[in-house]
């Protein structure tokens, strides 16, 4: 029986997350000290631990079947690849950076200067797209402190938190990309490869789902209840049940990570008492 090949994150960012996905998909995994490949138990899956750079070629080349990256290393190497799923994790921004003292504003004031990044394809989009010509020196360590040396007069680079950016002495003047894990896939999978695929995205979906929705149950007066299914968003319609106490309903639903607080407000106002919210663990449609 054929296995689907997957590489990750050898060391870094994405590493740990990648394997909490696979592992919240049921698959177990034993990693052995220092091992570079290992095999699922439980699923025809096997597990290689690659350079991140290096990931887009081999999936290129068919070495791997899927591989969990950055969505911007799949821009800067790999704009010919397959996005499966974006995951929602490991979210960042590829931005350029200035010096704070600068009176440059954006990437139109760079006409001419010298930029650092270890992304110069991206960058190189970028400028074209703006209308920009500018000097790209390619750095593939500490990019931030190109401007502080007079190596460069702005840098770009992945940007998390603003704080290594903030430490340098830099400011973000202008995004050019907004990023998330993704899950890619080569461009050459067999038949019996992409039905083991199908099977892997149906766990991962209902893994993302659940992350994404909270389970609520409430108490409400039986006058109150039209109002309150109204408001309530749930996946065909809320689960009602009677209560000991003659009039009272308790309705159980799911609602979103994103209209969860809105929801919850305009449940209150319209009667809804008790109000209990769980996690989910997988959400099966």
């Amino acid at each position: 029986m054929e296995k689907l090949k997957i590489a990750i994150q050898k060391s870094g960012r994405l590493h740990d997350e990648s394997l909490k996905i696979l592992k919240n998909c049921g698959i177990s995994i034993d990693n052995g000290r220092d091992q570079l490949k290992v095999e699922a138990s439980n699923f025809p899956l096997e597990i290689f631990y690659l350079r991140n750079g290096d990931i887009p070629q081999y999936l290129r080349d068919g070495i791997a079947d899927l591989a969990i990256v950055g969505e911007n290393l799949l821009y800067e190497k790999g704009d010919d690849l397959i996005i499966q799923r974006r995951l929602g994790f490991s979210k960042c921004k590829v931005s350029l950076a200035i010096p704070k003292q600068s009176t440059m504003k954006g990437v139109k004031d760079l006409e001419g200067m010298q930029i650092a990044t270890s992304y110069p394809n991206t960058l190189q989009k970028y400028l074209d797209k703006q209308g920009v010509n500018a000097n790209i020196h390619l750095i593939t360590g500490s990019v931030e402190i190109a401007p502080n040396i007079g190596l460069a007069d702005a840098i770009c680079d992945i940007v998390s938190s603003g704080s290594t950016l903030f430490k340098n002495n830099l400011k973000e003047s202008d995004v050019i990309l907004n990023s998330e894990a993704v899950l890619a896939s080569s461009p050459t999978l067999s038949k019996e490869k992409q039905e083991l695929l199908d099977k892997l995205m149906f766990r991962i979906d209902s893994v993302l789902r659940a992350e994404n929705s909270k389970y609520v149950l409430l108490n409400a007066p039986n006058d109150k209840l039209e109002d309150i299914i109204k408001i309530l968003p749930g996946m065909k319609s809320p689960t009602i049940m009677p209560l000991a106490e003659s009039n009272w309903s308790s309705v159980h639903t799911v609602i979103t990570q994103e209209k969860f607080w809105e929801i919850i407000d305009e449940l209150k106002s319209a009667g809804a008492e008790s109000i209990i919210v769980t996690p989910i663990e997988k959400m099966i449609l």
